[in-house]
């Protein structure tokens, strides 16, 4: 599946008050990464068990990144969206740096184990 590029997990979350909630950036990032899950395609997929994920991280330029800053927004995505119940779920997780592409990307692969 593709997914638009998320914000860096530094930016994803604020702290008022002592909670952490999600940023307006992060709330952007989940409406946009829902609405880019299509729904009769999860509806095939068995919610539980034990998962492989491979996401390759697709940037919008060739700035300097941590590519694990952006996995957790992903992650969190992906369980929000349905794609699974939980992240513990994932027993084996790669990630790789794609090419740079206009406006970046996520691509995602979820296999059962």
């Amino acid at each position: 599946m593709s997914l638009p590029f998320p914000p860096s997990v530094n930016r994803m979350w604020r702290s008022v008050q002592g909670r952490n909630i999600l940023s307006a950036a992060g709330r952007e990032y989940r409406k946009a990464g829902l609405a880019s899950l299509d729904p009769q395609r999860l509806a095939c997929w068995p919610r539980t068990g034990r998962l492989s994920v491979s996401v390759t991280l697709c940037p919008p330029d060739a700035r300097r990144r941590d590519v694990d800053n952006y996995l957790k927004a992903v992650l969190d995505l992906l369980t929000h969206g349905g794609v699974y119940v939980d992240d513990s779920q994932i027993d084996r997780l790669t990630i790789t740096r794609g090419p740079v592409e206009k406006g970046g990307r996520v691509i995602v692969e979820v296999y059962p184990l």
